[in-house]
């Protein structure tokens, strides 16, 4: 009897030293040949600058290519539904920012992937807020200021937007504060800051990027961020619950995904890389140069963030009857 356990133990032992060993082969052997990485946005913005930059650290890694392709088009959709396809061996990931991700279900009827169960999250890279900007002659300095005279002259307050994500949040600003701005669809941020300085736009929710030439240049004034901490960048612009409405939150992310399904030692692999990466001094700087707040969340965190968010924006875009279809 003694001797049949101890064979059992033996023979136990043995397997999970076979399993620990190819786990850690799988680790070793990937990835195996070139790594694509999907940007869902045509070359030169800011996640196509991100992908080539995080792109480029894991190649140095790897000892394998990574190769970054632009895939444009139906609001990155077209990229992560390729993704979500893909074989669930690490050599394909994308680039996956909040949009994509969290508003883009709240706003569209069909959405090729679903953002929880077609995808491994694998870290969020970078952060961001957006900055409620007016322009630096608007007599309004602070949000109270704003909201009361939107309310005292409706017909002339508006806000333009860009992407659904800045539509939903000044649509919850409004619902918040009771502010009549009306709504002006516009084609890219840059509009937005043009259209401030012309006077055709009251407000609008900007990201940092291309917003801090401007505004250090004093043409155009911060209001409040949509983050959950100050910006580092902008230490003086209060949050939005700071500058007294609270529960206009978003901390827009750019993280790396991958297919659902992947084994988990290329989950550690990738996972680790993507942290490491992080908080490397030139990687920070060249995040920062962008207006981007590095993180390296683990992936459990990520899928958090998502599985938190999708339910809000969905609610705020029915609230609002907002249908992008």
């Amino acid at each position: 009897m003694k001797i049949a356990i101890a064979w059992r133990v033996a023979a136990i032992s043995v397997v999970a030293l076979f399993g620990l060993v190819r786990g850690a082969m799988a680790q070793s052997d990937y990835p195996r040949g070139p790594v694509k990485m999907l940007v869902g946005f045509a070359a030169g913005g800011g996640n196509d600058l991100l992908a080539r930059l995080v792109a480029q650290k894991l190649a140095e890694k790897f000892g394998q290519p990574v190769v970054v392709e632009n895939r444009p088009g139906a609001g990155s959709m077209i990229a992560l539904e390729a993704v979500a396809r893909a074989a669930p061996d690490g050599q394909t990931l994308a680039i996956a920012p909040y949009g994509t991700l969290v508003i883009n279900p709240a706003v569209y009827s069909k959405v090729p992937y679903d953002s929880l169960a077609s995808f491994t999250h694998l870290s969020i890279v970078a952060t961001y807020p957006f900055i409620l900007t007016v322009a630096a002659d608007n007599p309004a300095k602070n949000l109270a200021e704003l909201v009361a005279a939107a309310k005292a002259a409706p017909d002339k307050a508006n806000y333009g937007s860009s992407a659904p994500v800045m539509q939903l949040m000044t649509e919850q600003f409004k619902a918040k504060t009771g502010a009549p701005f009306e709504h002006i669809p516009i084609k890219s941020t840059g509009e937005a800051i043009q259209g401030l300085l012309n006077g055709q736009l009251t407000m609008a929710f900007i990201d940092p990027g291309p917003l801090m030439g401007p505004l250090k240049a004093g043409r155009v004034r911060a209001l409040a961020s949509s983050g959950s901490k100050r910006f580092p960048e902008l230490p003086d612009v209060p949050t939005m619950t700071e500058a007294g409405v609270p529960g206009v939150e978003v901390d827009g992310f750019m993280g790396v995904i991958g297919p659902k399904g992947l084994p988990s030692a290329v989950i550690t692999r990738l996972e680790s890389e993507l942290v490491a990466m992080t908080k490397l001094p030139d990687f920070q700087e060249r995040l920062k140069a962008q207006g981007l707040v590095p993180v390296g969340s683990t992936g459990k965190d990520y899928r958090a963030v998502v599985e938190r968010d999708l339910p809000i924006w969905k609610g705020v875009a029915q609230a609002a009857n907002i249908k992008l279809d």
